[in-house]
């Protein structure tokens, strides 16, 4: 039997299918296993940032922007980030008729069960969002944002921040994880975090291709840094960990909005050690 070993284990080294490759060895019945010394500079695959998603609704309107979440989920996918969507569970501040682009007079939905339409039911309510469970969070635009995460849109700087929202901002931000933000959201980033650096894109209407340019001036009031950016682009503050982009305050097209949202993306996950 010894002898029928040998036998097999020369024959198998001398034919090229079979010759040794580095870093293996010949077991003793055939075949190859990793050499102590490649098992030695074997590594675990690299797992992926846990980032929470919080959204504020369905709808740019009175809630989120799908294409904002839809791209960035997305983005994060192929960056290989392990991904968990989180919103309030309160009332939205009004359900707009997205045909009309109208109140609809009368009708009420809720926020966490809205979201809950764009994260295909695999959703948990904000208050159970620890920044001690994920590696960034980031926060699409969307109405949402400016009605149901703050009353922005009706208060402007005198905005209120949602409670949960703020302790979330507060909690990556305090945990020195990067936080991202794109669209109308930069402005809870600007209320909550004092002398923070964000983008809403330009500072100037141009014609319509910013038709919300006048955020720019909002944000600085509140003590922020404002920082013109193109929409393909993304504003990293290091300092903060808070990477912004402009993503729909542009006018423009869709793809260059999604690259937008690439870029931020990317630059909150390379700050989360991915």
């Amino acid at each position: 039997m010894a002898a029928f070993r040998v036998l097999v284990a020369s024959r198998l080294a001398a034919t090229p299918a079979f010759a040794p490759r580095p870093g293996l060895r010949l077991l003793p019945l055939g075949g190859w296993a990793p050499s102590p010394r490649a098992a030695l500079h074997a590594s675990a695959p690299r797992p992926g940032a846990r980032v929470a998603l919080v959204l504020s609704g369905c709808g740019v309107y009175d809630g989120t922007e799908l294409h904002e979440a839809s791209a960035i989920l997305v983005h994060l996918s192929r960056g290989g980030a392990k991904v968990q969507i989180y919103a309030p569970d309160v009332p939205q501040m009004h359900v707009v008729d997205h045909a009309k682009g109208q109140p609809s007079e009368g009708e009420t939905r809720n926020v966490l069960a809205e979201s809950a339409r764009i994260a295909r039911g695999k959703i948990a309510d904000l208050a159970q969002l620890s920044a001690a469970d994920h590696d960034a969070a980031i926060f699409p635009g969307g109405f949402g944002a400016a009605k149901n995460l703050s009353t922005f849109a009706v208060d402007g700087k005198d905005c209120k921040v949602d409670r949960d929202v703020e302790r979330v901002l507060r909690e990556f931000h305090g945990a020195g994880k990067p936080i991202g933000l794109c669209c109308i959201a930069p402005v809870l980033a600007a209320k909550v975090l004092r002398g923070v650096e964000v983008t809403v894109g330009h500072e100037q209407e141009e014609g319509g291709k910013w038709p919300h340019a006048g955020t720019a001036e909002v944000i600085k009031a509140l003590g922020a840094k404002h920082c013109v950016t193109e929409v393909t682009e993304a504003h990293v503050d290091r300092r903060n960990k808070v990477v912004t982009t402009p993503a729909f305050m542009c006018d423009t097209e869709l793809h260059l909005v999604h690259d937008g949202l690439g870029a931020m993306v990317r630059k909150v996950l390379e700050l989360a050690g991915h």
